[in-house]
């Protein structure tokens, strides 16, 4: 039988990819001390990874795909296949930015005044091509981890990770310029990626995964209401949706079905009741395929 070898992201993204994997329809058990963790499909065999050297391992062909940050595709500078973009990270559907950050006392008011000084940071080759494109000559070192705390003994500046910047403002620390802008993506090997089986079976894995993405703010609402009054809660509705209205027994009423932004349903509903709407029926969603 034919197997797709996936990467897993091990670390930050583990928690929100395993849920995504759920949401999709495949469900991914986890042991504290495995990093082959068995999941409901036949066809897949996982192993858990460190985003950062996720594709290194798609591009040797020891996995045939995998989850990680564009940024750590062009950190290791890897030759894989970019399969599609998906659009989650650690703590919700927004991109991650690396920034510079220096501390907040400290003059520092764009790269160009840090000629000469040292930075630390994990994407050490993603920073001195950022300081090349200024003209700006300083010492990248690497950060083993716990970067917010190496300036101002141990470095000038930082070039750190943040969704929130919550962790950079508790370290007092104050962003002076975005480096890269990242967001999560499937990547797969070349080889891999042209394999009849393989490319079709990745195809649907990303396909569902990024239905389950698309289902994450929105939520279906069901309801019926007599005819007369189907104008005023069609004007309710967002106006670019396009609902499903369907006959019932009773030749007076329909029923309408639609798919709706989730933080607007608070406000909607009790403006669907006022317009003559009954029964409604607000429900999860797990994917939404266009």
């Amino acid at each position: 039988m034919s197997l797709l070898r996936l990467g897993i992201p091990k670390g930050s993204l583990q928690d929100a990819t395993l849920q995504l994997f759920a949401r999709a329809g495949w469900r991914i058990s986890l042991s504290s001390r495995s990093y082959f963790p068995a999941i409901d499909d036949p066809e897949i065999n996982c192993m858990m990874v460190r985003a950062q050297e996720m594709a290194r391992y798609v591009e040797t062909g020891a996995l045939d795909a995998g989850i990680t940050g564009r940024d750590w595709v062009a950190e290791t500078g890897a030759d894989v296949a970019e399969i599609g973009e998906l659009l989650y990270s650690k703590q919700s559907l927004a991109p991650v930015r690396w920034v510079l950050a220096v501390p907040e006392e400290e003059p520092v008011q764009s790269v160009k005044d840090l000629e000469g000084k040292v930075i630390a940071t994990e994407v050490v080759n993603l920073t001195k091509k950022y300081l090349a494109r200024h003209g700006v000559n300083a010492r990248v070192e690497f950060s083993w981890g716990a970067t917010e705390v190496k300036v101002p003994q141990l470095a000038d500046a930082i070039v750190e990770v943040t969704e929130t910047g919550s962790s950079l403002r508790a370290h007092r620390l104050r962003i002076v310029d975005t480096v890269l802008e990242s967001r999560t993506v499937f990547i797969a090997n070349r080889a891999a990626a042209k394999d009849p089986w393989k490319r079709e079976k990745i195809a649907n894995v990303v396909l569902l995964l990024s239905g389950a993405i698309a289902a994450y703010s929105k939520v279906g609402i069901m309801l019926n209401v007599r005819k007369e009054c189907l104008p005023a809660v069609l004007g309710v509705l967002p106006a670019l949706k396009n609902p499903t209205v369907s006959t019932l027994s009773d030749p007076d009423w329909v029923a309408v079905n639609t798919i709706v932004d989730e933080d607007i349903v608070r406000s909607m509903i009790p403006r669907l009741k006022a317009a003559g709407a009954q029964g409604i029926v607000e429900y999860p969603l797990n994917k939404i395929v266009l």
